[in-house]
């Protein structure tokens, strides 16, 4: 084959160009190719870099709230004030309230602090504690009353100045209208993290404790919003997987098309683009007000969230069974199965990974939700007790991981504004385990045909 260029016998007009040559049209749409190129490529790299803005910003704000700063105390559990009588008598024991604790509190502060050169006067240094201190060591010989007599060191936690202080957080300057701490506080605290009697460690607590009040803010944790979460999660998967699921085979595989089936399908996707707000209001009225169901209970949300996630199970479990090949059907009818048995013994082990995961995202995508859990009251209960067992987790109020990080989000103290970040951290874990969960699933499951 030779490169020759078109003649007036061919039929066709002579151009005098070769085949092999690049016209100015085909420049232009290879031009348009490479510029359509360039902007997929800038679109990916700008988006690449809001999402690294984004896991840094969380990272960098919320690692600091899974550390703590604990000052290690030696406290003199004095007899005469803990246990007048000398009996070890649990209930005389329990009489002795947190005020009582503080004066041993204050003697251990005076003894750690005995060699330092400072200008804080001795009725000042318990403000660098905090205020949960007395609670803590009054808990401990509760629980230990033969220790009664004995030093006891103690790992305390310090305020969340102090804290804020050696975070970086709080700055010399923020403290000059401070009545709680001054600088003197602060080069204190600065020669006992020397010595070693003050320091952040790993602060398991932020991971497991519960919530505290807006004054103690170093107390607060996520563990029992966690709790809260995983009993709401399990009302919506008891409840949205078997209804979900139920109604997408009905409507997949034995509903007649007729005009109902058209508008049930209709008002199914059209609920699923419903703001979760609107859901949060049906469950207010609906559970709370209409069937007198307990406020801020997980067993409200876990309802309010099943008609939220509903539509998405329904969706995805639909278009699992519609991608199951029709000939799976009509082989097992051919060999003189049921409609039923071929749905349940062939179509659905097939679109199950389909429904697994539809299932999976639907959960995550409840789990983060915060608005309906606004309208249903669990945003305003501060959690700080663990349920007493399984019929209490329900029924009991309790809040959840959006909740939590909402209400310290709008509190006024900066440490709150911290925790709120590391709740995100502890919250996207979660969502991220469960989309690990649905890829492996999909993974198990998945069949080829």
């Amino acid at each position: 084959m030779t490169d020759a260029t078109t003649t007036p016998e061919s039929g066709w007009p002579a151009t005098g160009k070769s085949l092999l040559s690049t016209d100015a049209r085909t420049r232009k749409r290879n031009a348009a190719e490479t510029r359509f190129k360039a902007y997929g490529i800038a679109a990916i790299s700008v988006g690449l870099l809001f999402l690294l803005t984004l896991v840094w910003t969380i990272v960098h704000n919320g690692i600091p709230a899974f550390t703590q700063t604990f000052i290690n105390l030696e406290v003199e559990l004095v007899a005469e004030k803990l246990d007048k009588n000398g009996e070890r008598n649990i209930d005389d024991i329990k009489k002795v309230s947190t005020f009582g604790y503080n004066p041993l509190i204050k003697e251990a502060l005076i003894a750690a602090t005995a060699g330092i050169e400072s200008d804080v006067s001795e009725g000042d240094l318990t403000k660098m504690l905090s205020s949960s201190a007395a609670a803590q060591v009054r808990n401990f010989v509760i629980a230990n009353p033969g220790r009664i007599g004995d030093t006891v060191e103690f790992r305390l936690l310090a305020s969340s100045r102090v804290d804020g202080y050696l975070k970086g957080r709080v700055v010399r300057e923020d403290l000059a209208r401070d009545r709680n701490l001054d600088a003197a506080h602060l080069d204190l605290i600065d020669v006992m993290v020397e010595q070693g009697s003050a320091g952040r460690v790993f602060n398991w607590d932020f991971v497991t404790g519960a919530d505290a009040s807006e004054s103690r803010p170093e107390q607060a944790g996520m563990g029992v919003s966690i709790l809260g979460s995983f009993f709401m999660m399990l009302v919506v998967l008891l409840l949205a997987l078997p209804i979900g699921v139920a109604a997408s085979i009905y409507l997949e595989e034995f509903a007649p098309q007729n005009r109902l089936t058209d508008l049930i399908e209709v008002n199914i996707s059209n609920l699923a683009a419903v703001p979760s707000i609107v859901f949060g209001i049906l469950g207010l009225s609906v559970f709370i007000q209409f069937a007198h169901l307990p406020q801020s209970a997980p067993i409200v949300g876990g309802l309010t969230l099943t008609l939220m996630t509903l539509p998405t199970i329904v969706i995805s479990t639909r278009a699992s069974l519609k991608a199951v090949p029709p000939s799976i059907r009509d082989a097992a009818l051919g060999v003189g199965a049921s409609k039923m048995q071929s749905v349940f013994h062939h179509v659905l082990p097939l679109a199950m990974p389909g429904v697994l995961t539809g299932t999976i995202i639907g959960l995550a995508q409840a789990l983060g939700e915060t608005a309906p859990l606004l309208l249903i009251g669990m945003v305003g209960y501060i959690a700080t007790n663990y349920p007493d067992g399984v019929a209490s987790g329900f029924l009991d109020p309790n809040s959840a991981m959006p909740a939590q990080i909402f209400e310290w989000a709008k509190r006024a103290d900066p440490a709150y504004y911290e925790r709120a970040w590391g709740g995100i951290i502890i919250l996207l874990l979660f969502l991220m385990t469960m989309n690990i969960i649905a890829i492996i699933l999909r993974r198990r499951f998945e069949r080829r045909w």
